[in-house]
């Protein structure tokens, strides 16, 4: 009985992996995405509603904002935190202060 679950769970992470690698897998999502956002938005648009552009525009600033930190400021960020970091540890040892942690 163990080994036939086992197997069992085996053969789905291989269909898994298998659909996953599979190119239709994405057009078959990217085509339901698709068929769902025209029929959201199209009557929308037809109706001159100011949805799909605050829509596209908060896309736009969530996509532009997380690039943004992802390839420029976290980096920095992150150094800029260590560094802070090291000088508070020598600045309480050359004034004998003892951290708040």
């Amino acid at each position: 009985p163990h080994a036939v679950a086992k197997l069992h769970c085996c053969k789905r992470k291989m269909s898994f992996i298998a659909k996953v690698a599979n190119p239709a897998f994405y057009a078959g999502k990217l085509s339901g995405y698709r068929s769902g956002a025209v029929s959201y938005y199209k009557p929308l648009i037809r109706a001159g509603s100011a949805k799909p552009l605050w829509h596209l525009m908060m896309f736009t600033s969530v996509v532009m904002y997380t690039t943004n930190y992802i390839c420029l400021k976290g980096e920095k960020a992150k150094h800029a935190r260590k560094e802070k970091e090291v000088a508070l540890a020598e600045y309480y040892k050359n004034h004998g202060i003892e951290a708040h942690h």
